[in-house]
C-alpha cells in the first residue's frame, strides 16, 4: 500500500525533530554522541509528487554533554563552525515506497564541501497535516574535509540519525 503525502508547502517542526551523530572513537572503545540542538528546513510536495526541500543544521548548536570536545568540533580541526556556521542537506528527490518507505536523495554541505548523499528514511506518520520521517545512514567524514585523527583515534564512519516532523503551512 502506498502512503500519500499531501501536496503544499511544508515546515519543519523543530521542537517534534531531532538529529544526532555517532562516532567510534578512542580506538573504537568509546562512542561519542551528539544532538543538534538547532536544525530548521521545510519543504514542497508539488501536485506531480515530487519533493523538494532543505535542512539546515545550525554547526554552533552540537551539544555532546562535553564542553571541552564541543568547543574542539566547532573548531577548525573539525567543523570550523566560524567559518562553516551551517551544515545543510538539499533534497532533490524523495520517493514514497509500498512500504511507507522512503528513498531521499540529495547535497549534503559540510564545512563548504558537498556531495551527494542518499538514504533510505522511514514515514512513521502522514495525515492531511502532519509528516514524520525517521531515518539513519552513515557518512565518511573524511569527504568533507574533517581529516583530523590524533594517533588513530577515530574509527570508521559517522552515524547521523534524523526523526524529523514537518506540517503543513499551505496547500
Amino acid at each position: 500500500m502506498t502512503v500519500a503525502v499531501q501536496t503544499g508547502q511544508w515546515q519543519l517542526d523543530a521542537g517534534a525533530s531531532t538529529v544526532a551523530l555517532k562516532q567510534k572513537t578512542m580506538w573504537s572503545l568509546v562512542t561519542v554522541k551528539g544532538d543538534f540542538t538547532a536544525v530548521t528546513g521545510g519543504g514542497e510536495v508539488a501536485a506531480d509528487g515530487s519533493v523538494t526541500g532543505a535542512l539546515t543544521l545550525a554547526v554552533a548548536s552540537l551539544d555532546t554533554k562535553n564542553a571541552k570536545r564541543d568547543a574542539h568540533l566547532r573548531g577548525p580541526d573539525f567543523f570550523d563552525a566560524d567559518n562553516h556556521p551551517e551544515i545543510t542537506f538539499v533534497v532533490r528527490s524523495a520517493e514514497v515506497g509500498a512500504d511507507a518507505t522512503v528513498k531521499v536523495s540529495g547535497q549534503l554541505t559540510v564545512r563548504g564541501i558537498s556531495r551527494p548523499q542518499s538514504f533510505i528514511a522511514r514515514l512513521t506518520r502522514a495525515d492531511a497535516d502532519a509528516v514524520t520521517l525517521e531515518a539513519e545512514f552513515t557518512v565518511d567524514r573524511s569527504e568533507f574535509g574533517l581529516g583530523w585523527n590524533q594517533l588513530g583515534m577515530l574509527r570508521g564512519l559517522t552515524a547521523v540519525t534524523a526523526a524529523l516532523r514537518f506540517t503543513r503551512t499551505s496547500v
